[in-house]
């Protein structure tokens, strides 16, 4: 199955689109994911507080975390993640938004990229 010649490492790319009825609960959820998060510091929580009010996207990102999908995978070790967010105009109907189409944007300025690692 694994040769000294194949890598060890897998790279799992997944685009999500998702429909927010209710911003309200997205907001309430990450700011109390934000006040449950022990590790942050003050100044850090005061500015992510802020990000997640003014900015729904925001606040999904806060909440999505690529850990929790492979954390109890056996046999693998998360090395690095990232991962980004935003509004936009959503036309399921277009070309554009056909599924398995490689997104050469990681880098996209629009987006609010998170890299853990």
């Amino acid at each position: 199955m694994s040769t000294p010649e194949t890598s060890r490492f897998v790279r799992i790319r997944v685009e999500l689109v998702l429909e927010i009825d209710d911003e309200e609960a997205v907001t309430g959820a990450a700011l109390q994911a934000l006040a449950d998060d022990t590790d942050m510091s003050d100044a850090e929580r005061t500015d992510s507080e802020r990000a997640v009010t003014e900015d729904t996207a925001e606040a999904m990102a806060h909440l999505v975390d690529p850990f929790d999908l492979v954390g109890a995978v056996p046999g693998v070790e998360l090395r690095q993640a990232s991962w980004s967010s935003e509004q936009i105009d959503y036309d399921p109907d277009s070309p554009e938004w056909d599924l398995g189409e490689d997104d050469d944007d990681e880098n996209d300025p629009e987006g609010d990229e998170t890299t853990v690692g």
